[in-house]
């Protein structure tokens, strides 16, 4: 073979083999417990919608990529689902993730672990999003931080056993990653509905109350929780004003949590695609980059 040939062949080999190793490796699993959010809900209209392969934990895996990891998703997340109903609901899930296991008779916390167990040594990450169903209806009272200050105890203590339990059934590799929320109440700022006074005290809750107890409760199972609140922009200032159309000069972060999610045009608190989006390069970012060989 002529010398330029041997050289030519030599630069597709080193750039083949390299992808044909890394093609060859075993994934490892990502493994996704929750609510809506864990699920993918988006919505379709004035209360209605489904969910989708679009959620924050579908997108993980191609992110992860550029990182040097191969997941696979397994998706336990059920629409609807409180940090109490994960750890004490047995019947089957109506708002089932795409693609995920059907454990009807078991709690979504005993099926993950029966799966953690099972697969001990090929975990990578386990993502959690719980907790927001457990104060929705305090937007409805009179004192909604006094709801959510009441509420809270339960939800530190629920997600806090839900932590220890992963951490004890996946082994101590495994990174465990809650996440938290936009602050879609700051879309009360717009509306026919609108309510400047609860927007800006949903704020409140979020920073005071809310995300403090998430960061304990998910610490105490060596987990972490990626702040989604702050990175979705709800700590910005009010008055600093932006053009948003239909609803012209609004707060930054209010128009923030428009684009993300569909609050503000159907009063429907799940994130849009982008908002996923937002949330997975998050929960990426946790996954310490590996050198290629």
């Amino acid at each position: 073979m002529p010398r330029s040939g041997a050289v030519l062949l030599a630069l597709v080999l080193a750039l083949v083999v390299p992808a044909v190793a890394d093609a060859a490796k075993p994934k490892r699993y990502l493994v996704s417990l929750g609510d809506s959010y864990a699920a993918g809900y988006q919505a379709t209209g004035y209360g209605t919608g489904e969910t989708t392969r679009n959620g924050f934990a579908y997108q993980v895996p191609q992110l992860a990529k550029a990182r040097g990891y191969r997941l696979k998703l397994v998706n336990f997340g059920c629409g609807r689902e409180t940090a109490t109903l994960l750890l004490q609901r047995t019947a089957g899930c109506e708002q089932r993730a795409p693609g995920g296991p059907y454990y009807a008779g078991r709690t979504q916390i005993a099926a993950a672990e029966k799966f953690l167990r099972s697969h001990r040594g090929m975990l990578e990450l386990i993502t959690v999003s719980i907790g927001g169903n457990d104060v929705t209806a305090c937007a409805a009272v009179p004192d909604p931080v006094a709801c959510v200050g009441a509420a809270v105890p339960l939800l530190e203590q629920n997600v806090r056993a839900t932590a220890q339990r992963l951490r004890a059934a996946a082994g101590d590799k495994p990174r465990i990653v809650g996440i938290t929320y936009p602050d879609v109440l700051l879309g009360k700022w717009v509306g026919a509905d609108a309510d400047q006074a609860l927007a800006r005290l949903s704020v409140v809750a979020f920073r005071s109350l809310i995300n403090p107890a998430l960061v304990r409760a998910y610490a105490a199972g060596r987990g972490r929780l990626v702040d989604v609140t702050r990175a979705t922009g709800a700590y910005g200032s009010l008055d600093e004003l932006t053009t948003l159309p239909p609803y012209g000069a609004i707060p930054v972060p209010v128009a923030r949590v428009c684009k993300l999610t569909y609050y503000c045009d159907v009063r429907d608190i799940h994130a849009r695609t982008k908002g996923y989006r937002l949330i997975a390069k998050l929960v990426a970012k946790t996954l310490p980059r590996k050198q290629r060989r």
